[in-house]
């Protein structure tokens, strides 16, 4: 994805005007993950001309965003043209402590719920003539912390909930509210689905009169280690002597929409300072990037 998110205040250069210092190279989009697409791009060049099979760069935008008009999108086009890829490989910033030492084969899905808990508006002296929707919230979300979705799974971490956000729009101190709010956010492995999960809590909730609205963001997904994730690791370690981990940890990414078509995997740069002030990548991680995807794309096309 070209999209980057917002640089912020306090830069050393312009982030938006590509600055090499030393051996790092500065600007948003560097790590995650315009340099990816720049080595893939470079790495394109270094292929024999008669390879056979074809290799499509899917560049999106909105994946910062919404996730709505960028990979989907694309996705729709190309189920129109009855394009199917073999495999995907995504340029994510997977890479932690050095170039290559992590690959993700996979990620947990998100799914965030709003519970709403109405009560009657009334002045805290009062309270007979009010319905205060606060202990009712607060009980619903003491069940919710004491669920456990499961103790995680060769490949996963445990599913998480996490509450992220409560509103009561309430600022004057002599009045009950009239309704009361929480967000949760859970994070969840190949155990559950998001609408399993919606109705879990939506019945957890129904004990207090709350109700729920819910936003999946995304499934969980898993590439089983076989081929692909073995055609990357031996890449990653032919340039850099590096053994990869394979990893499902982290957030989301486009590569939830693209398991729905082929396996897929992410690899990339070196996640430290995405998202971050003076946003940088190591040159030599980028020409050793372009010499990774390379041996990927040739051994994909024409297997030893």
């Amino acid at each position: 994805h070209l999209d980057v998110v917002p640089p912020g205040a306090g830069w050393t250069s312009d982030p938006f005007a590509p600055d090499i210092r030393g051996d790092l190279l500065y600007g948003r989009g560097a790590v995650d993950m315009k340099g990816s697409i720049a080595a893939f791009v470079a790495a394109l060049s270094d292929l024999p001309d008669d390879l056979p099979g074809t290799i499509s760069l899917i560049i999106t935008g909105d994946e910062e965003g919404p996730a709505v008009h960028g990979t989907l999108a694309l996705m729709d086009r190309m189920a129109t043209r009855g394009l199917r890829p073999d495999f995907c490989l995504v340029g994510e910033p997977t890479s932690t402590q050095r170039l290559g030492d992590v690959v993700k084969i996979g990620r947990r899905g998100s799914v965030n719920m709003w519970i709403t808990v109405q009560g009657a508006q009334g002045h805290v002296a009062y309270p007979h003539l009010a319905d205060n929707p606060i202990p009712r919230l607060v009980r619903i979300l003491a069940a919710i912390e004491a669920e456990e979705l499961d103790q995680g799974t060769d490949w996963f971490q445990p599913s998480n909930i996490e509450i992220t956000d409560l509103e009561v729009g309430n600022p004057a101190h002599n009045v009950i509210p009239g309704q009361a709010t929480a967000r949760i956010s859970i994070r969840f492995n190949d155990q559950h689905s998001g609408a399993s999960l919606i109705e879990r809590i939506k019945t957890l909730t129904a004990v207090e009169g709350g109700t729920v609205e819910a936003r999946i963001s995304g499934e969980s997904f898993l590439t089983q280690p076989g081929p692909l994730s073995d055609l990357v690791t031996a890449a990653v370690r032919d340039v850099t002597g590096v053994e990869a981990e394979l990893s499902t940890t982290g957030g989301t990414s486009d590569a939830r929409f693209l398991s729905r078509l082929c396996p897929v995997v992410e690899f990339g740069l070196n996640n430290a300072t995405m998202h971050k002030l003076d946003e940088a990548v190591a040159v030599q991680d980028l020409r050793d990037l372009q010499r990774i995807y390379a041996r990927i794309a040739e051994r994909a096309l024409r297997p030893v």
